[in-house]
């Protein structure tokens, strides 16, 4: 090992050949806020290096309209992340900073999310994250190389013995970028794939890594929905005339099975509202008014709210995001992207421009659509002062998950939860498990149906390994993933903020540098030593706030006794807010009333059984103090109907989790059910599984 790593060594400080640059000590791939901060690490480390960025500009989705941080803990942001957002609040506090409002009016909006006393600002101007990258790359003499891309096909070269070392990249037009150590910093993975690295793309099945959620989801995605009765079909009612746009005929899939659909993108659009800089909607050339049938026809249906999240960022622009049921995520349009050509790419990401044009057009100034929202939506516009060359349009498609490198430790849910935690940390992740949807389909009883958001928090900051940013030893010794890091796809919505990448840029380049001075494979430096580097460096490694417990893990309904019918199999009226805080539960969580709308919500769990009998029936709740003690229910059965009170504040009987109502004989083939309401009940109702136990005669 020691003769094969100075071999190669001496080949890498070799004079360049033709056509190609200087050998480097670092060669970063991609010009994302994680390359970014990783290059500026391995100047301060003492480095050479280079980034190469395929496209014009540099920053990723930071610079790219992702004005609004997204970390769930600020406190988990440390080094060369927290510094870009302590610019970010320098800029802004000199006058000049403020064109379109002042600084004060800004605040006094409310929607800034900067504490007072705080160093760093976390929201911005896509001009401004920008400037601040450009800052960065001139004091540090960062050499920038720009319109350059990776030839995917035969671009690696590598060395022909184990362990495998990248030794040159090829870009298309032939340029050449020799190095010691690589990191691939694309939101894509293009490089890490090039040199043969494993790598997923999807969803896994729920088994694979006993996780609750990954894969189909349909049962917990009930946020971003249609309302009730929005038909899929393109003549109202009539299945033969086929239907609408962007529906898959295919789905959903198996409740929790495993599929290579990948979550939604959109671009994150920076509007305003100062008559001066906005550029009002127009309706685009190639405009389909079908794309957005359902977006009216989910208005008719009863919707009332606004389609976007339009978060204020200074001198009245936004940061505007995906919201409700039909909005800016062209969800199940980008399923090929991730392994796409170059070219297949460019029309995606085209296809989704010209969608999301025409969505903003059809809000705006559609006459089907609902007058509140033609009022607001038409106040806006893009900013002609933010992304000059496409006329306030950005190039930068926000690329949810794309590859995920698959190494010798992925992260998963159980990581996020607390229930793992990795010991060799190079940072830490913070936010919420959030996936965007990924499918639309139609249900069972011909209505559309979005599936697979899902949005669980309620955990502590976690710590990543450095292990999920390495290959296996076996597969690349010089290579680090700082962005398509080893994560299932519901840990890796936790994990893919763009102040993580900036971390695991900056501790990817430490790493580098301590593999380029120890002579050896990044998997095999002196964790001990990096460890105390990227502590000297103000990285955060450990969490030493307050720490939540663990959350529950669901009940497999399969693994029940009888008949189980779980919530998301019930008819819902209200019921609408969802936990999975406290268990014991069935499932993925359980539904609640908020304790409001008193009266109003109620939830009926259909009953079918095979076999004419006796049944004992059981609900299934978690108790705690806030529950009310006078939860009507009411069971439908062969011999009429009863009506009984159940006490959530006392324990379930059986486990904790079911409380017997009593017996009743139930008809096969016949309609009935259990039904749950909140009608003058004293506390909140909670809502989770009915169980039908057969009872001897």
């Amino acid at each position: 090992m020691r003769i094969v790593s100075l071999a190669l060594f001496a080949l890498l400080s070799a004079a360049p050949l033709s056509g190609q640059d200087k050998t480097y000590d670092i060669v970063i791939y991609g010009g994302t806020s994680s390359g970014i901060a990783a290059a500026v690490q391995a100047v301060r480390m003492g480095k050479s290096v280079v980034v190469i960025e395929p496209t014009e500009r540099v920053g990723g989705l930071t610079t790219g309209g992702l004005g609004q941080t997204d970390i769930g803990n600020k406190a988990a942001i440390g080094g060369i992340a927290r510094e870009f957002y302590q610019a970010v609040r320098k800029h802004y506090e000199e006058p000049s900073a403020w064109t379109w409002q002042t600084r004060q009016e800004y605040q006094d909006s409310g929607q800034t999310r900067t504490a007072a006393g705080e160093d760093a600002m976390w929201t911005f101007e896509p001009s401004v994250a920008l400037k601040i990258y450009q800052d960065w790359i001139r004091t540090n003499q960062i050499p920038v190389v720009y319109n350059e891309r990776l030839d995917r096909a035969s671009g690696v070269a590598m060395t022909r013995s184990v362990p495998w070392r990248i030794v040159s990249i090829r870009m298309e037009s032939g340029r050449t970028f020799a190095g010691k150590m690589f990191l691939d910093a694309t939101y894509e993975g293009d490089l890490m794939a090039a040199a043969n690295v494993a790598y997923t793309v999807g969803r896994e099945a729920n088994s694979q890594y006993s996780e609750t959620l990954n894969g189909v989801q349909t049962r917990n995605a009930v946020y971003h929905q249609f309302v009730p009765g929005v038909d899929p079909y393109v003549t109202p009612g009539d299945p033969d005339s086929g239907l609408l746009p962007f529906l898959d005929p295919n789905g959903p899939g198996e409740e929790g099975s495993g599929d290579r659909r990948v979550q939604a993108y959109c671009f994150r659009m920076c509007l305003t509202d100062h008559p001066e800089n906005r550029i009002p909607f127009h309706k685009p050339e190639g405009y389909d008014p079908q794309w957005y049938e359902l977006l009216l026809r989910n208005y008719e249906a009863g919707e009332r709210g606004m389609p976007w999240i339009n978060s204020a960022m200074p001198n009245r622009k936004t940061d505007t995001n995906n919201r409700l049921g039909f909005s800016t995520d062209f969800i199940g349009q980008n399923y090929e992207y991730p392994e796409a050509s170059y070219e297949q790419r460019r029309e995606i990401a085209a296809r989704h421009r010209l969608y999301q044009q025409g969505l903003m057009w059809t809000l705006a100034y559609h006459p089907r659509m609902a007058e509140h929202v033609r009022r607001e939506v038409s106040r806006w516009g893009m900013c002609k002062d933010e992304f000059i060359e496409g006329n306030g349009w950005q190039d930068q498609l926000y690329v949810r998950e794309a590859r995920r490198m698959v190494s010798d430790y992925v992260m998963t849910q159980h990581h996020c939860q607390g229930r793992e935690e990795a010991e060799d940390p190079v940072g830490l992740a913070a936010y919420g498990m959030d996936s965007h949807h990924v499918q639309r389909y139609v249900t069972a009883d011909g209505q559309a149906r979005n599936e697979g958001d899902v949005q669980v928090g309620g955990f502590s900051p976690y710590p990543i390994s450095y292990r999920s940013i390495v290959p296996r030893a076996d597969q690349c010794g010089n290579l680090l993933v700082p962005i398509c890091v080893s994560a299932t796809h519901i840990a890796f919505g936790s994990i893919r903020m763009e102040p993580v990448f900036m971390v695991l840029g900056q501790s990817a380049a430490t790493a580098a540098s301590h593999a380029i001075d120890e002579e050896t494979a990044v998997q095999k430096i002196d964790d001990a030593k990096l460890r105390e580097r990227l502590l000297a460096d103000k990285q955060i490694l450990e969490w030493t706030g307050p720490k939540r417990g663990a959350p529950p893990v669901g009940v497999d309904a399969s693994k029940l006794p009888g008949i189980v019918v779980d919530d998301p199999q019930a008819t819902l009226t209200g019921f609408s807010a969802t936990g999975a805080v406290i268990g014991p539960f069935v499932g993925v969580g359980y539904r609640h009333d908020g304790d409001t709308d008193k009266g109003q919500q109620r939830a009926v769990f259909p009953v079918q059984v095979e076999k004419t009998g006796t049944y004992e029936v059981r609900v299934g709740y978690s108790t705690n103090p806030n529950r009310a003690t006078n939860v009507p229910v009411t069971i439908r059965h062969g011999s009429g109907e009863t009506a009984v009170k159940l006490n959530q504040r006392q324990a379930a009987k059986i486990d904790g989790l079911f409380q017997p109502l009593g017996r009743f004989r139930f008809e096969a083939g016949a309609e009935q059910s259990v039904e749950i309401s909140n009608t003058d009940t004293d506390g909140h109702v909670l809502v989770d599984a009915v169980q039908l136990v057969p009872v001897d005669e």
